[in-house]
């Protein structure tokens, strides 16, 4: 499997089409309001995208394991304040289990990647 640049990585797309859907949501009433909430879960989204680009611009396969570690990472943080988010009412049920699920799935994505770049290495 050669991955000639990260915008062909089904993980980034689906992780960058997240980053946007969070950005969207967190724009609405209470929670566009609450900006130190609000930005910490942007940052946690974008990060998860912007790790898988940067391991992959990196151009090393060890560098490009370590970003996706990153990136599983942020996918973490992002679903303990989708957690949040819910607990204190800024996201209904149905859209957090929408986002969660949408945040393992990138996570297993990413896992999945970095199992079979360690078995071509």
């Amino acid at each position: 499997m050669k991955i000639e640049k990260f915008e062909d990585l089904e993980c980034w797309k689906e992780a960058t089409s997240l980053a946007i859907e969070i950005y969207r949501i967190s724009s609405e009433g209470e929670f566009g309001r609450d900006y130190g909430f609000r930005d910490q879960l942007r940052r946690a989204s974008i990060s998860i995208a912007s790790n898988i680009a940067e391991g992959k611009e990196r151009e090393t396969v060890a560098e490009f394991i370590r970003f996706l570690y990153i990136a599983k990472g942020s996918a973490g943080e992002l679903r303990t304040q989708l957690y949040i988010a819910n607990k204190i009412g800024y996201l209904e049920g149905r859209k957090y289990e929408e986002l969660n699920e949408r945040v393992v799935r990138i996570s297993g994505m990413i896992a999945n990647l970095i199992k079979a770049i360690r078995k071509n290495k």
